[in-house]
């Protein structure tokens, strides 16, 4: 039998050769697992990287699609009111989007003599942000640059980061950026650049403190895991936007790097995973325990072999669980994400992964579809498995769930290569709500909200494209006018909401009497209009017309168990003559269905040029109307032009001529070569020059600036005026009343009417020279009667009709009535004026004359009388 003792160190021998190959093979396993670990981590912090980009870009696509809702009101609408810019954001609510929204703001664009401006003109919220009012984005060149780029490319422009208008106090760095996105003229969206600068009208910015936009979108797992750091790297230099935790301790070595191009910059994603403190040596989680087992105890070969095995699998089933777990990480960030997410097989389109979000919108079984029958038009669907195709595509089109609704979406779908395999990548946000407004809208600016008809804008668009289209010889069109004759007897005795109900039915009844080219729109209130196209003559166009006529009078209209009969009075006028004005075709139309009323109502008129004196003597009626209310309703305004003297004499006060105007609803003042003929026509002259007379009697030293110094104020006094016998005592009265020195007063009359009635004109004016007033006789010259009767009529001043001086330079004839006026004048003793002096050269010809006095819109114009320059006419003191 063989020693023991070498045997023993045999088997110890091969018992020490047994455990340091179990201790390698266990220390092995070991630096596996940690490996394993390692890549694990990896994965996962890639994950966050990818999850923090996309939040980021998604972030900044939810800030462009807030402006482009506020970008569609623009283009929808011709004029977008200051309220209407604040109803949006109220409806939108971005703030609770965006905490870090700062403002929403739309500058207009101006001309201005050094070029083109874009200056602030709506905030919102004003709270906060009246320092953006007013504020020209020329002063902020970042600024201006993003306008521009926004402008020529109608994408959303991202600016550098900077210091906020309303920002106050003092901060590390600048916090502030903003994103804009141009603002055109109405119309659909321009296609060239050239369109594009030419449809300009504004620039609308939304901004933001960009740390808070930027900490709103990284996840708090991801700051808990890493350091983020997001830079500006557009330009040479570097902007940091955010930093998480500047003091944190980080891995140097293990940084995570992502660039985002958006909106004309790139920003660099840095994130550095924290440094943490190592674990301890798990001998539950270690292979080496059992190593170390295996090794020592050799008796038990076979099972350290089999819990080898065992451990080998156990392993083995341990990287599958931290693989699922990364997958489910993966497809928890989709599923928190509000786009459809959806993942197809590069060959045949079947999708293998759908978010929450797809199953939501497309239905459950979306994974048992392929991604071309999602497409409504399945020719919009990209064959990304052609050779040709490009990488990446988006497109807006109509998607369909499994039950058939359709939706719109804005899609993009790119080639991704995942785990050695093609695989196609879509992503797509539903704007079936987006679109569902802009289509609202543009039916509100385009259409009557009582009829559905189109309204009076949209009607007179329609009517500038057809009489464009009649230049280039289109075939003849026809206008008809329609007022309804008995509309206001409804709404007297059955009440509005009948009214209206008659309307809404009557252009539906209207409606199916015309073809489906013809156009009709409600112009407003009971007035309708219609644009009847290819009409071959005149007889169509009747026939069109009266086929209108026709129904609405046999049309019957019941409310609350009365029926009612409506008529119409229709005017036409033919679309057949190349250079007529919109304008003047509406005119011709108004006019032609005012006589069709004058003539008995419930008819058809076309227009002929006969009809123009009616409605000139129309327009007299409305104006003798507005009138007879001026002086209740305060409409009446004094100005006064000033007489420059052409040798003045040192201490004389200014003088001044009083002129009257009217004020209209808008606050602009008629001039009164409108309505002085319809005053003259009604009589209603000696009412006005009353009013002229008191109020300016009235507030004598408050009608120029000079007070009391006023020299001489000239009052115009008509025909109508002078032949009443009564005039001369109130006037005389009125200056006793209000103290006003009658030589301070001239009282003014033109040559026709002195010459028409010269004994009465000459008793009145002797009247009040008695009592020291002075007289002129205004626009001589033009009666062309002799000179004579200046020696009988008892004036002081003569003022020279200005047609002459105004050709006196140029005709003899001219030159010479003003030289003998002049001459005639001075050798009376009377003082000379000259009217409608233009220029230098003919006051100094004035002046060789020895005309005193000039007056000329070019040497002063008409202001208001002192005492109203507010606006306000104050009536004369009892």
């Amino acid at each position: 039998m063989p020693a023991p003792g070498p045997r023993r160190s045999s088997a110890y021998g091969w018992s020490l050769l047994a455990l340091l190959l179990g201790l390698a093979l266990t220390m092995l396993l070991r630096y596996q697992q940690i490996q394993r670990e390692q890549a694990a981590l990896e994965l996962t912090r890639s994950a966050l990287v990818d999850k923090s980009s996309v939040a980021l870009i998604t972030q900044l696509h939810a800030a462009e699609s807030l402006l482009r809702a506020v970008q569609s009101l623009f283009l929808s609408s011709d004029e977008v009111s200051e309220q209407e810019f604040a109803n949006i954001y109220a409806n939108l609510q971005p703030r609770r989007r965006f905490p870090s929204l700062q403002a929403l703001a739309y500058a207009r664009k101006e001309i201005k003599a050094d070029g083109v401006h874009y200056v602030t003109t709506w905030v919102q919220p004003l709270s906060g942000n009246a320092a953006l009012a007013g504020l020209d984005v020329n002063a902020q060149p970042n600024n201006l640059q993003g306008v521009i780029a926004s402008r020529d490319t109608d994408l959303p422009t991202l600016s550098a980061p900077f210091r906020l208008a309303q920002q106050t106090g003092a901060l590390p760095r600048n916090d502030g950026i903003t994103l804009r996105m141009p603002i055109f003229n109405p119309g659909s969206p321009p296609a060239s650049v050239e369109e594009r600068r030419r449809r300009e009208a504004g620039s609308l910015a939304v901004s933001f403190r960009v740390s808070g936009l930027i900490g709103n979108a990284i996840s708090q797992d991801v700051t808990q895991m890493f350091r983020v750091r997001i830079t500006d790297v557009t330009d040479a230099g570097q902007q940091l936007l955010f930093d998480s935790a500047a003091t944190a301790k980080v891995d140097d070595d293990k940084d995570f790097h992502r660039r985002l191009a958006y909106g004309g910059r790139v920003w660099r994603l840095d994130l550095q995973p924290r440094a943490t403190a190592r674990a301890g040596f798990d001998l539950g989680d270690s292979a080496l325990p059992v190593g170390v087992l295996a090794s020592i105890l050799l008796a038990m070969l076979v099972f350290t072999i089999a819990s080898t095995r065992q451990r080998a699998i156990a392993l083995a089933w341990h990287m599958t669980s931290r693989y699922r777990e990364s997958e489910e990480r993966f497809r928890a960030l989709n599923d928190l994400l509000p786009a459809l997410v959806l993942l197809a097989d590069g060959h045949d389109g079947a999708i293998t992964y759908a978010n929450r979000a797809s199953r939501e919108r497309l239905g459950e079984n979306v994974g048992e579809r392929r991604l071309s029958d999602l497409f409504e038009d399945p020719r919009l669907y990209p064959d990304m498995g052609q050779p040709d195709q490009r990488d990446f595509h988006r497109l807006s089109a109509q998607l369909c769930d499994e039950q058939g609704y359709r939706f719109w979406a804005d899609v993009a779908i790119s080639k991704v290569v995942l785990d050695g395999a093609d695989k196609l990548l879509m992503v797509a946000i539903d704007v079936t709500e987006q679109r569902q407004l802009n289509e609202m809208l543009s039916f509100q600016a385009s259409h009557d909200a009582l009829t559905e008809l189109y309204n009076r804008r949209e009607f007179e668009s329609r009517l500038q494209s057809i009489l464009n289209a009649t230049e280039t010889g289109a075939p003849m069109a026809v206008l008809l006018y329609i007022d309804l004759d008995q509309f206001k007897l409804i709404n007297d005795t059955s009440g509005h909401i009948a009214g209206d109900h008659l309307l809404a039915q009557l252009a539906a009844t209207m409606h199916k009497q015309l073809s489906g080219s013809d156009v009709l729109a409600r112009l407003g209130g009971d007035e309708f209009g219609v644009l009847a196209l290819d009409i071959p003559d005149r007889q169509a166009a009747e026939a069109v017309a009266e086929r209108v006529r026709h129904c609405i009078d046999e049309w019957i209209f019941v409310w609350e168990q009365r029926s009612y009969t409506v008529s119409a009075s229709i005017g036409v006028v033919m679309i057949d003559q190349p250079g007529m004005t919109m304008k003047d075709l509406l005119a011709r139309a108004d006019t032609a269905c005012y006589m069709a009323k004058e003539l008995g109502r419930n008819r058809v008129h076309f227009y002929s040029e006969r009809d123009d004196e009616a409605a000139r003597r129309r327009g007299e009626m409305e104006w003798a109307n507005r009138l007879r209310w001026a002086i209740d309703e305060k409409r009446l305004v004094l100005v006064y032009q000033e007489l420059i003297p052409l040798s003045p004499r040192p201490g004389s006060g200014p003088r001044v001529e009083l002129l009257l105007r009217f004020r209209d609803d808008s606050g602009a003042l008629v001039l009164p070569g409108v309505f002085m003929p319809a005053a003259e026509r009604y009589s209603l002259m000696p009412m006005l020059d009353r009013w002229v007379v008191e109020t300016a009697l009235a507030h004598f030293d408050q009608l120029h600036p000079a007070g009391a110094d006023l020299r001489l104020a000239t009052i115009n006094l008509s025909g109508a005026s002078v032949e009443d016998d009564a005039l001369a005592d109130l006037i005389i009265a009125l200056l006793k009343k209000h103290g006003v020195a009658p030589s301070r007063v001239c009282f003014e009359i033109t040559e026709t009417v002195a010459v028409r009635n010269l004994s009465r004109v000459a008793r009145f004016m002797e009247q009040l020279r008695q009592v020291g007033c002075k007289t002129a006789l205004d626009d001589f010259g033009v009666g062309m009667s002799s000179f004579a009767y200046l020696k009988n009529l008892p004036i002081d001043i003569i003022k020279i009709d200005g047609s002459f001086i105004r050709d006196m330079l140029t005709d003899p004839v001219s030159h010479a009535i003003v030289r003998a006026v002049a001459d005639i004048g001075q050798r009376l003793g009377l003082e000379v004026v000259a009217e409608w002096v233009a220029d230098e050269e003919t006051l100094r010809v004035l002046t060789a004359m020895g005309v005193g006095h000039a007056q000329g819109f070019s040497l002063h114009a008409p202001e208001p009388a002192r005492f109203q320059s507010g606006g306000t006419v104050h009536p004369p003191a009892p």
